[in-house]
């Protein structure tokens, strides 16, 4: 037993007088009970409980020692249902990370209806494109695109699943032409996602299976927001996926190239640093997040 539940013990035992109702109402063996107290006495160096085959009492340290456990074990209950209040309570501070492309295409439009159903909820939203430490930077929740580096103390959920083909303006295909094959690519300029692991190498599933196309980006950029707007401006040939792509497609400013192949899809996870749902209001911003993709 931890010194938690012996405290517990012991303040059992003198509440019921006697150690195997004490150890019934526990769950343990009488035996196990009496060595843990033994253990505890021989740790203090006193006697707590005078014991004889009729009764059983208090010393003048267990009678203090009993006082000062159920004060302890008193305010670890008051904590520790503070907590679970706290944890189940759709109030209160939120933080949540995610990249600038996802913020501004999914996480953004979603916000309004989220907050009006959670007026209580004070939330904060970090977007960022770099890989954030979610236990040193107070996150709760961090909405991640692509691969999840493996750690065991994060908890990753997968909550969605994009598209990733390639695009381009109508007025560059218009003045360079239309690419029919994947090697035809080589005669473009290409502008690339700099943080992406198909940067330099596109693996594209087609009528025929994977085409394997290297590639040379003129233009590197760490932010698909932006390299979606040069896209649009007529800069050249790009790799997106489908959150960010959607709205210029739906406009009319972007174009699907070679729309038989595609890249491999990009996952979208929620990651927490603990066992999702545990937290009302990380479940909340995900059942939103859920709908909001779905949609």
């Amino acid at each position: 037993m931890d010194k938690l539940s012996v405290m517990n013990a012991f303040c059992r035992i003198v509440e019921r007088g006697s150690f195997s109702r004490a150890a019934e109402d526990i769950g343990v063996s009488a035996a196990l009970l009496s060595r843990e107290i033994k253990l505890l006495e021989e740790s203090l160096g006193t006697t707590l409980l005078t014991r004889t085959t009729r009764s059983m009492s208090m010393t003048d340290h267990g009678r203090h020692f009993y006082d000062e456990a159920r004060g302890i074990l008193a305010a670890v209950t008051r904590v520790e249902d503070g907590i679970r209040d706290s944890a189940s309570s759709l109030r209160g501070p939120l933080k949540v990370g995610c990249s600038n492309s996802f913020g501004e295409s999914i996480v953004g439009p979603m916000l309004p209806a989220f907050l009006v159903e959670y007026p209580d909820i004070r939330l904060t939203l970090s977007m960022d494109e770099r890989v954030v430490d979610l236990v040193e930077e107070g996150i709760d929740l961090s909405i991640r695109v692509g691969n999840v580096l493996q750690d065991s103390s994060l908890i990753a959920r997968k909550i969605g699943t994009f598209r990733q083909r390639l695009f381009a303006a109508p007025s560059y295909l218009a003045e360079n032409g239309s690419p029919e094959t994947p090697a035809d690519i080589h005669s473009h300029k290409v502008a690339g996602f700099l943080m992406a692991d198909h940067l330099m190498e596109w693996q594209l599933a087609g009528p025929n299976g994977i085409e394997v196309l290297n590639v040379d980006p003129t233009l590197r950029i760490n932010n698909s927001i932006v390299l979606r707007d040069l896209l649009v401006a007529g800069y050249g040939i790009g790799t997106l996926p489908g959150f960010v792509s959607q709205r210029a497609e739906v406009k009319g400013d972007l174009i699907c190239v070679l729309p038989d192949y595609e890249l491999p899809p990009r996952d979208v996870f929620a990651v927490t640093a603990s066992r999702l749902g545990m937290d009302a209001k990380v479940l909340a911003f995900v059942e939103h997040l859920c709908r909001a993709l779905a949609g």
